[in-house]
């Protein structure tokens, strides 16, 4: 075609298809109702529904401001401080795997980054099945990150009739991957069903993933959210290492921190050997050179800064337990509430769950009524951002459940 100077250079483009899992966030802004209520976004609010600084961040903060810092740009790979003690965390202080010099760590800006990233390394170097799985349901927004596979396939994960783990069908469906497959999981808080497989179904998992020759993609979102302790919320992640997996780590403190915009992450190849993990890493920062040079450095002066001062990172686990207290309470309140309305539906569900997300069971239509009809949203797969129902919105978020289903 012969461009004409009357004509625009973007004219041939078209409007991208919206974004599912933000139609109901963008619906919430539209609605002018004065108690309207938003549900979608996985963000933590305090008992007054407004954003929470952590203290042990704003302290850290305190103390970054008195060292006068500057401003230059970090190397390719990140903070290598930063990038240890966040690996540490998963893999633990004493961990034989760091000893030895066999992780390859990068930082990543936030989780979304460190996935893309892994994925574009899998693309370039991984020799087994071009094939990725993922948890049935999975987070929204692995979906458009996956399709650089030429296959992306859902294991069974979440019992959709019981609201329960599925782990007869995990289990079946690792069973029938292709030898060679990699899968994609999270460890703990499981986004968006809340349901996590117990240490003793982590053991079994393990030992099939092996029998399979399955490549472990390890996804840490949330973590210390769901137990109100990083060290419970690490263990199937050092049950895979004692088991001798090869596997990839990969960290956001978006939800543990509270450092949404800061898009603090970290990468972790478990590697053969030393030198294997040199040559991983060398490969992993000409892939970020690449995407986007350098990552950001505000916030993981934060997070390391309460990673390696002992009394901030006590404080910090202090402020995690603040933060799973409040979403239990919030659970707990819903249920009560639900239950006070007279509803004939079982929604024990709402309290077994676990981590900032409850996956409610609602239809596709039902959310529609939720937000058309009462002015209450959540995202379009029925998951609930628990951390944002308070005191002052749950009795009227649990009427206009029990209206939509009963």
């Amino acid at each position: 075609m012969v461009f004409l100077s009357s004509e625009s250079w973007w004219s041939h483009v078209s409007a991208a298809p919206p974004d599912v899992m933000l139609q109901s966030g963008e619906a919430y802004t539209r609605d002018r109702h004065p108690e309207k209520v938003d549900l979608t976004a996985g963000v933590y609010r305090d008992d007054s529904g407004n954003p929470w600084v952590l203290p042990c961040v704003r302290q850290a903060e305190k103390k970054l401001a008195a060292k006068n810092l500057d401003k230059e740009y970090l190397p390719i790979d990140g903070f290598p401080d930063f990038c240890l003690n966040s690996t540490k965390l998963v893999l633990g202080e004493d961990s034989e795997l760091l000893a030895e010099g066999r992780v390859a760590m990068i930082q990543a800006v936030g989780g979304t980054g460190g996935l893309r990233v892994t994925l574009e390394f899998m693309s370039q170097f991984y020799r087994g099945v071009n094939e990725i799985w993922s948890s049935d349901p999975t987070y929204g927004a692995y979906e458009g990150v996956l399709q650089h596979f030429k296959s992306v396939k859902k294991y069974r994960y979440y019992d959709y009739h019981k609201k329960c783990l599925d782990f007869p069908g995990f289990l079946e469906d690792i069973g029938r991957m292709p030898e060679g497959s990699i899968i994609l999981f999270q460890p703990s808080a499981h986004n968006p069903s809340g349901v996590d497989p117990t240490l003793e179904q982590w053991a079994e998992i393990s030992g099939a993933l092996k029998k399979r020759r399955i490549y472990p993609i390890i996804d840490v979102a949330h973590l210390g959210l769901a137990k109100g302790d990083t060290e419970q919320d690490s263990a199937s992640v050092r049950l895979f290492a004692r088991d001798g997996h090869q596997f990839t780590i990969v960290q956001t403190y978006s939800k543990s921190l509270g450092l949404y915009g800061e898009r603090v992450g970290s990468l972790s190849f478990v590697t053969a050997s030393a030198d294997e993990a040199a040559r991983v890493r060398s490969q992993l920062k000409i892939i970020m050179r690449e995407m986007y040079s350098c990552p950001p450095v505000n916030g993981v002066r934060i997070a390391n800064e309460i990673f390696a001062d002992p009394d901030l990172k006590k404080q910090w686990i202090k402020d995690l337990k603040t933060m799973t207290d409040r979403i239990n309470s919030s659970r707990k309140a819903l249920k009560e509430h639900l239950d006070k309305t007279g509803t004939k539906l079982n929604w024990d569900h709402v309290t077994n769950q676990v981590g900032m997300c409850c996956f409610s069971g609602l239809t596709l239509e039902q959310v529609k009524r939720l937000g058309n009809e009462h002015h209450v949203y959540v995202s379009v797969d029925g998951r609930i951002a628990v951390a944002r129902i308070t005191p002052g919105n749950v009795e009227r978020v649990a009427r206009a459940l029990h209206e939509v289903t009963k």
